[in-house]
């Protein structure tokens, strides 16, 4: 049966159609004669209990530089539509949060993915220590000296943000390195929130892996390996995508987590693996669907609507 899709998401002209995940669960949608509409997180209002936003139409098409249609703009009630895709890329900030409140207010009648709910109490770095035995030895903190205490136990860290995102603000400190409390002085001068340290894993090297589950099962991965003398492996700062499959201890790991991401509504969820830790879970606008799918992996977009459909159809009154 045909569902209404609104999806909320960034800027549509300025995506990268050849890696968006965004993009790739519209075409999707589209070829299985779901109606699409499109607004950005801006567009969405509360007014007198209602949630709306000023919509368009959308048709997609996989054609670089000529990639989509809108039609009119229009003032919508998101309660009519079946699912909104929240799809929109952090910073996981209070107009992140504010819109998760929003949203919150229309699922799951309209199905929300990834629930608005659990999103904003599941943010990455945080989330991933509500698991045991999975990640490296970590610290979250604003305190100096836990941070100095740490370094020197540990020697080699990585020191990043705690609502960063795509490799911003991720330094590696080794040992001996002057650094530290300049940084930490930056850092206070832009982020009121704690930071997170973690010990330096030298698997890095070998790549970061991004795993996507689809309702807290593994569906397919990519290898994320860091440019020279790049402590990052993120694609847009020169990491290189390759081919990779699941060894045992991914899989261990994500049969730690994949049922709590399904409890949660966590549909699609990506993780990242340096060699066997854990070091985060992202639930806010996960990507990959198109590397997995590049490298002869599984079509994740079609397992996602595949999973959305079914939980329409379980929540339809009979």
């Amino acid at each position: 049966m045909p569902l209404t899709v609104a999806i909320q998401m960034d800027p549509i002209e300025r995506i990268d159609i050849r890696g968006d995940s965004t993009f790739a669960l519209a075409l999707e949608a589209q070829a299985r004669g779901h109606e699409l509409i499109y607004y950005g997180p801006r567009e969405l209002s509360l007014q007198e209990g209602k949630v709306t936003a000023r919509v368009r139409s959308l048709s997609v098409r996989e054609k670089i530089g000529d990639h989509f249609t809108l039609g009119e703009i229009k003032t919508y009630d998101l309660a009519e539509a079946d699912v909104v895709l929240m799809r929109q890329d952090p910073p996981f900030d209070m107009s992140y949060i504010t819109a998760t409140h929003m949203l919150e207010r229309i699922h799951p009648k309209t199905l929300v993915v990834n629930d608005p709910f659990h999103v904003r109490n599941a943010p990455e770095k945080l989330f991933v220590t509500e698991f045991d035995g999975v990640m490296p030895p970590t610290l979250i903190s604003s305190d100096r000296e836990e941070i100095r205490e740490f370094r020197a136990r540990h020697k080699d860290i990585i020191v990043k943000p705690l609502f960063g995102n795509g490799g911003a603000g991720v330094f590696r400190i080794v040992a001996g390195d002057e650094n530290l409390a300049s940084l930490l002085e930056m850092f206070t001068q832009f982020y009121r929130e704690p930071v997170v340290v973690q010990r330096y894993v030298p698997d890095v090297r070998k790549g970061d892996k991004r795993i996507i589950l689809v309702d807290g099962v593994p569906a397919g991965a990519v290898n994320r390996v860091p440019a020279e003398g790049e402590a990052r492996s993120n694609l847009h700062v020169g990491g290189r995508a390759e081919a990779v499959d699941l060894s045992p201890r991914d899989r261990e790991i994500c049969a730690t987590i994949g049922p709590e991401l399904k409890r949660r509504g966590l549909i699609f969820a990506g993780i990242d693996v340096i060699g066997n830790y854990l070091t985060e879970i992202n639930v806010t606008s996960p990507t990959g669907i198109r590397e997995v799918k590049r490298f002869g992996g599984a079509d994740i977009a079609s397992l996602i609507w595949d999973a959305i459909e079914l939980r329409r159809k379980a929540a339809k009154p009979t």
